[in-house]
Formats: C-alpha cells, structure tokens, sequence
C-alpha cells in the first residue's frame, strides 16, 4: 500500500513512517523543506496541501491511506498584542486543521474512486482537556480535528472509507527531550499514572495499526496514547 505521511522528517513523523516501511509499505512522506525523498510542503501556505497530493499521486498512481501528522506548537500570550494574537490563531488553524481537512478531502474523493481507504489524524490529548494559558489555538485546532475525524467517519463509511484519530499527550522527541530533563518534566511525569511519557515509537506503531489492521468497525474512534494522563 501507498501512504502519504504529513510531517515524516522526525519525531511521532518519523517512528510512523519507519513501522510502515517495516511492515512493508510504501511511504510518501512530507516535511516543510522536503530533503531525503520526502516531499517539500509547508502547510502554513494554503495552496500546499493540494500541491503536496497532486505530487503525492503523481510519485504513488494510487494512495491506500493517509496520515495527517504535521503541526505546529507555537504558544502566544493572552496579553500578546492582538494583531500577535491573531496572526498565531491564523497560523496554527492553517497548519493544524485547514491543511490536514484540505487533504482529507482530497483523500475523501481518491478513496471513493479506488473503492475506500483509510485517514489517520494524529490530534492530541489537548483536544479533549485543553492545554497551557499560551495554546488556547493549538488544543481548539486539535479537537476541531477530531471533529472532522469523526465526520469523515459517520459520512463515509458505508463507502469503505475509515477515520481515526491519535491523541498522544507528552511524547518523547527531539523538541522534548531538554524540556524533560529539566523541572518541567518533573512536573509532567507526575500528572502521568504510566510514570513515564509516551515514546514517539508507540504512538508510530498506533498509525501503522490503524493505518493498516483496525478493523472497520473502529472507525471513528480515537486511541489515547498518554499513560492514563487522560482518561474518558
């Protein structure tokens, strides 16, 4: 199978692209400036998701899953300037939400012609329970996701199209690692019954589970990778 894979260069990105390629996949993997096989596209532009699936198809004929993984983490004040304020929203909506929709229609209407396919949107636990005073953006992008996971969901499984969601809470990589080794991270493995975070492995082999093996009937549902940090 075919998957185009948002965001492959590191990270969650990275541990998903290597259990997919392990399992004997293909990946059509995506970073801002491409490099390495991976397709360059930089989701801040509103033209790029529509850009980086014509390539996609173009390099694969045909894509049996998609993986919408990139975003962006960017926290912004509540006393921020609001022109500030504003511009972040606009920012972490397009990244985190417009992009991965745009390519979920897109893939929405590939799947209907190749007889069904899969979507896998790695949302977050902030999607559920909120997240610091500076992301009030991120968390309403990532549950606004999880949204339009279940709507893909409900809309279109009687046509052989599935949707699921991930919501890691703090995952080990290479943006968290100092983080974690200071303070807050004390801080952070206390809110986490696990006693440990999550690593970007485990929630890399949660996309190849969905992307390849959950049955159809689990569609629509949302893995939780967060060591019981949130639980519903």
């Amino acid at each position: 199978m075919n998957i185009l894979l948002t965001g492959a260069s590191r990270g969650i990105g990275k541990a998903a692209a290597d259990a997919l390629t392990a399992a004997g996949h293909t990946v059509i993997g995506t970073s801002t400036k491409g490099g390495e096989g991976l397709l360059a596209a930089d989701f801040a532009d509103p033209a790029a998701a529509s850009a980086c699936w014509t390539e996609a198809l173009a390099r694969a004929g045909r894509i049996g899953a998609l993986v919408n993984n990139a975003g962006v983490y960017e926290g912004i004040g509540e006393d921020a300037p609001e022109a500030e304020w504003q511009a972040s929203w606009a920012r972490t909506m397009q990244v985190n939400l417009q992009a991965a929709a745009d390519l979920c229609r897109l893939a929405v209407g590939h799947f209907k012609e190749q007889g069904g396919g899969r979507i896998v949107n790695v949302a977050s636990r902030a999607g559920y329970r909120g997240d610091s005073p500076q992301h009030w953006h991120y968390a309403a992008s990532k549950a606004a996701l999880i949204a339009v996971t279940k709507t893909i969901a409900r809309g279109h499984a009687h046509e052989g199209i599935y949707a699921w969601g991930v919501a890691p809470g703090f995952t080990v990589t290479e943006m968290t690692q100092e983080y974690l080794a200071s303070r807050g991270g004390e801080k952070i493995l206390a809110d986490i019954p696990l006693g440990r975070v999550a690593s970007a492995a485990e929630v890399g082999e949660t996309i190849r589970w969905l992307s390849l093996e959950a049955p159809a009937s689990t569609t629509g549902s949302v893995i939780d990778v967060n060591g019981a940090s949130y639980v519903r």
